[in-house]
């Protein structure tokens, strides 16, 4: 019980020591995910029917996930979206962000005409001109590498989905971006999947399911718009898909998700490391010991 204790302690320095070596300011909070049930989004402007295999982050939590440990700039949310296993304190998984953009409701009759390979490397020009602003805010350059799922509108149900791929400085991991727009009488729901490309087979098999759980409510459908009466975009399907580059979509973030996993990994290997330095102790206590004599609990626990 004794060397349990003493093992324990070490593994609480090891871990203390690599929380401030990641940050010495930065107090960790376990967060509280809705896991079942109907969440509001805005005032009532839309909601989310938790889909089975996630959990629901509100947006106050949201915030200090997307800007204190994601680095993100900070922006409005609606909250976000976890698959359950992410974690109640490091969630370093890929997730789904949720907010409004209130431009206007948009006309969506330009579709079927969209030419998506024209529109990409209209995209790539406009993402190569804004680096040197983003370089001089302080954040790194981005690359539009191109289409990791090639936009499809949904006419009927007025949502629209498309992923990119992207890279940021000059890392060489490639970051996911899953984009779904929800049309609705005066605004758009903005909601985006961050990831790694590997996720991407996860979050198609998923996003069914997804497009299914958020909506807007009675009265704020895009049904519901009435010509000269309420606000229309200056844009249609293409401009939504093209001005998604600009807007916030997690693109500004430092690679937080990778970042945060790698730091997952310091602090299982610290704890490692501390097991093994325990173990050796040990193994030198025994080794200077008479074999013929028992040693009451001298026997490693995690042999």
């Amino acid at each position: 019980m004794k060397s349990q204790s003493i093992l324990l302690a070490f593994c609480l320095l090891f871990f203390s020591f690599s929380l401030k070596a990641q940050d010495s300011t930065l107090s960790y909070q376990v967060l509280r995910f809705q896991t079942e049930g109907t969440a509001r989004l805005g005032s009532g402007l839309a909601q989310i029917r938790i889909p089975k295999g996630f959990k629901y982050l509100d947006p106050k939590q949201s915030h200090y996930v997307l800007e204190t440990l994601w680095e993100n700039p900070p922006s409005s949310t609606m909250g976000m979206l976890f698959p359950e296993y992410a974690n109640d304190t490091f969630p370093a998984t890929w997730a789904i962000e949720i907010s409004y953009s209130d431009e206007g409701h948009v006309d969506d009759e330009d579709a079927a005409d969209i030419d998506y390979e024209d529109l990409l490397e209209q995209m790539q020009d406009e993402v190569e001109e804004g680096n040197e602003a983003r370089k001089q805010a302080g954040y790194q350059s981005i690359s539009l590498l191109g289409w990791a799922s090639t936009p499809f509108y949904d006419a009927k149900n007025k949502k629209l989905h498309w992923a990119k791929r992207l890279r940021f400085g000059t890392d060489s991991a490639e970051t996911l971006n899953y984009n779904i727009r929800i049309l609705g009488k005066a605004g758009v729901l903005v909601v985006n999947a961050i990831g790694s490309p590997e996720d991407l087979p996860e979050i198609k098999q998923e996003l069914d399911g997804i497009l299914t759980a958020i909506d807007f409510t009675e009265g704020n459908a895009y049904a519901d718009y009435k010509e000269g009466v309420d606000k229309k975009a200056s844009y249609g399907i293409a401009g939504l898909i093209a001005g998604g580059i600009l807007m916030k979509t997690g693109l500004l973030a430092k690679i937080g998700i990778f970042l945060l996993k790698f730091s997952k990994l310091i602090i299982v290997g610290l704890i490692a490391g501390a097991s093994a330095l325990w173990k050796w102790i040990t193994g030198r206590k025994k080794d200077s010991a008479n074999d013929s004599t028992p040693q009451i609990g001298s026997e490693d626990p995690l042999a």
